[in-house]
């Protein structure tokens, strides 16, 4: 799991038919509970806004968390965090 926050959203109009209706979100790594300058592109499988903190499944995981296990995801948001009493 990867801890970050959400820095913004990534818009593509093509893309693969099995990704079709999911945000795409650019995400800022956080280590140590301080951002660093490290960033990915999660699928949003939440809802997640921009500024939200969240949980990020990586690798084959990612498809299974999205129930989707034949879209090629290698990065899925998977949870919002409420609190991190890091």
């Amino acid at each position: 799991m990867i801890l970050g926050k959400v820095y913004g959203s990534v818009v593509s109009t093509s893309k693969n038919e099995k990704l079709i209706g999911y945000k795409f979100m650019l995400v800022q790594y956080i280590e140590n509970d301080k951002p660093v300058d490290k960033y990915i592109v999660a699928v949003d499988g939440v809802g997640a806004g921009i500024g939200e903190t969240v949980l990020i499944c990586t690798g084959s995981g990612a498809r299974l968390a999205l129930d989707r296990s034949d879209a090629p995801v290698d990065a899925a948001i998977v949870g919002i965090v409420d609190e991190n009493q890091g």
